[in-house]
């Protein structure tokens, strides 16, 4: 059993496609917390990313 059964954003198969409504209002909030300026261009997979590291960043993460 994997630790993290959770797919990479890189092997995503609609990775590539333009960032959802719903990460770019989360990313939004964790961006606005952590001070730093979110590019508006993102993929799906590297909104994910972002994400990711946002949380650690601001404690949000679980």
């Amino acid at each position: 059993m994997s630790e993290n059964p959770e797919k990479d954003p890189q092997d995503w198969t609609t990775g590539e496609e333009p960032m959802t409504g719903p990460q770019r209002s989360y990313l939004h909030t964790l961006a606005q917390e952590a001070q730093v300026e979110v590019p508006e261009n993102l993929s799906k997979a590297d909104a994910s990313r972002m994400i990711d590291e946002l949380q650690q960043k601001t404690g949000r993460g679980a």
